[in-house]
C-alpha cells in the first residue's frame, strides 16, 4: 500500500472525484497544466454537455503554446526566445531583436544586414496611403488614424490574404514592421498640421523614425545619438510581452485566416485602451495632478482609502509580482535622456512617489512595484511628445511581437478558429408576445 501511494503521488496527473455522481477521473498534467477538453468527460448523465471551466478575462487559462517570449512575474524575469531582456537592451538593437522574435535566433552579420535592408526599403508607403491619411480631420486622434490606415493596407496588398503561404507571411511581417513607423510618424505630423516627411534609408530604424517625426527644414536630419539609442531601447523593451490583450486579439483574428493587416488593426485597437497602451499617459496625468512633492503624502493617503477612485498609476502589473525588469532599464535610460532634453519637471514627483511606495507596507504587501509605464512616459514627454502619441509609440515596436505571434500560430496544428464557450444565465424558452399584449 505504501509503495502504491508513492507511485500515485509521482504520476503527472490530477485525480478528480465528482461529488454529484461519485465518479472519479484521472486527468493528465503536462507543462504544469491540464487540457480543458479533458474535463468535458465529467458529466452527470448522457444529456450533459460536460463540465466547463469558468475563467473571466482568462486570468488562469493558457490558450496557446508559444516560444516567443517568457515571463516569470514572481521573479521579475522577461525573456525573448530565452534571452534576458536586460542583455538585449544593453547589447542589441531593435531590428536585431525584431529578427530574433520573428525568426527564433539572433542573426549573424550578413543576416542582420539583409534584414535591415529589407525593412528599410519597405518604410516607404504608397501615395494613395498618404492621400488616405490626409482625409482625416485635423483633430483626429493619432491612434485612430493608425488603426484605420494599417487596416487599409490589406486593400493595397491583396496578396496578403494568402496567409497559409509561409513566404507571404514573412513578406507581410517585414512590410508591417517597415511601414508602421512611417504611418505612426505621419499620424503625429497630421495632428500638428505639418507636411509628412518621407523615410530616409541612410538612417537607422529609430533614427529614421525621429526624422519622420521631427524633421523641419533641414536638408538632412541628424538624430541625436542619445535620443536615437533611447528610442531603440524603449522599442526593445516593448516588442513583446506574452499573451496580453492585444496579442490575444491578434491571434484571435488571425485564427479566422484573416489577412495580417486586419488582425494588426485589431491588435492596435486593443492597445488603444487606457488599461493597455494608454497606461503611461495615465502616469503623466497622475503626476501632473499631484503637482508638487509636498502633495504626495495626501495623495498616498487617498490611494489607500480609495478616495474618489484615486489610483496609483504605473505601479503593479497583472503579471509581475516583483519589480518589472523593464522599469529598471527605462529608469536608467531616463537619466541619459534628461541630460540631453533637460530634466522633466515631473521627475522629482515620480522619484519621491516611487521611494515612498517601495517603503510603505501597504504597497509592499500588495506587491505594487513600478512597471515599465512609470518612467517611459516621462522620457517621451521630455522628448517633446504629447500624451496622445504615447500609445502610437507603443504600437510601433509591439508590431514585431504581434507579427511573430500571428505567424507562430500557423505552425501549431492544435490551433483552430478561436471559439470560447459561455455560461448562459439568461431566460429560456419564452413564447413571443404580440405588441398589444405587452405590458
Amino acid at each position: 500500500m505504501g509503495c502504491e501511494g508513492i507511485d500515485d503521488m509521482s504520476k503527472e496527473s490530477l485525480s478528480i472525484t465528482d461529488n454529484r455522481t461519485g465518479k472519479s477521473y484521472e486527468i493528465d498534467i503536462k507543462n504544469g497544466s491540464i487540457r480543458a477538453m479533458d474535463i468535458r468527460q465529467i458529466t452527470v448523465n448522457e444529456d450533459d454537455f460536460g463540465l466547463l471551466s469558468y475563467d473571466p478575462s482568462l486570468g488562469n487559462t493558457a490558450t496557446v503554446t508559444s516560444s516567443v517570449s517568457f515571463i516569470d512575474g514572481d521573479k521579475g524575469i522577461l525573456e525573448y526566445r530565452g534571452y534576458p531582456i536586460e542583455q538585449l537592451a544593453e547589447k542589441g538593437t531593435f531590428l536585431e531583436t525584431a529578427y530574433l522574435l520573428v525568426h527564433g535566433e539572433l542573426p549573424n552579420k550578413s543576416q542582420l544586414e539583409n534584414w535591415e535592408t529589407d525593412i528599410t526599403h519597405r518604410t516607404m508607403v504608397l501615395e494613395n496611403v498618404k492621400k488616405f491619411m490626409e482625409g482625416f480631420r485635423y483633430d483626429a486622434h493619432p491612434m485612430g488614424m493608425l488603426v484605420s490606415t494599417v487596416g487599409a493596407l490589406s486593400t493595397f496588398y491583396p496578396e496578403a490574404k494568402n496567409v497559409q503561404d509561409e513566404s507571404v507571411r514573412l513578406e507581410q511581417t517585414i512590410r508591417a514592421i517597415g511601414k508602421v513607423g512611417t504611418i505612426a510618424a505621419w499620424a503625429y505630423r497630421h495632428t500638428l498640421g505639418y507636411p509628412y516627411v518621407y523615410p530616409d534609408n541612410d538612417l537607422s530604424y529609430s533614427g529614421n523614425l525621429l526624422n519622420m517625426l521631427f524633421r523641419m527644414v533641414e536638408d538632412k536630419y541628424i538624430p541625436n545619438p542619445v535620443i536615437e539609442r533611447a528610442i531603440d531601447v524603449l522599442f526593445i523593451l516593448h516588442a513583446d510581452h506574452e499573451q496580453n490583450a492585444s496579442a490575444n486579439t491578434m491571434r484571435a483574428i488571425g485564427s479566422s485566416l484573416a489577412d495580417p493587416y486586419s488582425a494588426l488593426a485589431g491588435a492596435i485597437g486593443s492597445l488603444y485602451g487606457p488599461l493597455h497602451g494608454g497606461a503611461n499617459e495615465a502616469v503623466i496625468r497622475m503626476l501632473e495632478e499631484i503637482e508638487t512633492v509636498d502633495n504626495i503624502p495626501s495623495f498616498i493617503e487617498n490611494v489607500k482609502s480609495g478616495t474618489d477612485g484615486v489610483r496609483l498609476m504605473g505601479f503593479g502589473h497583472r503579471v509581475y509580482k516583483n519589480y518589472d525588469p523593464r522599469a529598471k532599464l527605462v529608469k536608467e535610460m531616463a537619466d541619459k535622456v534628461f541630460e540631453v532634453t533637460g530634466r522633466n519637471h515631473l521627475l522629482d514627483i515620480a522619484l519621491e512617489l516611487e521611494r515612498i511606495a517601495l517603503e510603505d507596507d501597504y504597497f509592499i504587501e500588495r506587491k505594487l512595484y513600478p512597471n515599465v509605464d512609470f518612467y517611459s512616459g516621462l522620457i517621451y514627454q521630455a522628448m517633446g511628445f504629447p500624451v496622445e502619441i504615447f500609445p502610437v509609440l507603443f504600437a510601433i515596436p509591439r508590431t514585431v511581437g504581434w507579427m511573430a505571434q500571428w505567424s507562430e500560430a500557423f505552425g501549431d496544428r492544435e490551433q483552430r478558429i478561436v471559439r470560447p464557450r459561455q455560461i448562459y444565465v439568461g431566460e429560456r424558452q419564452r413564447d413571443y408576445v404580440s405588441m398589444k399584449d405587452r405590458s
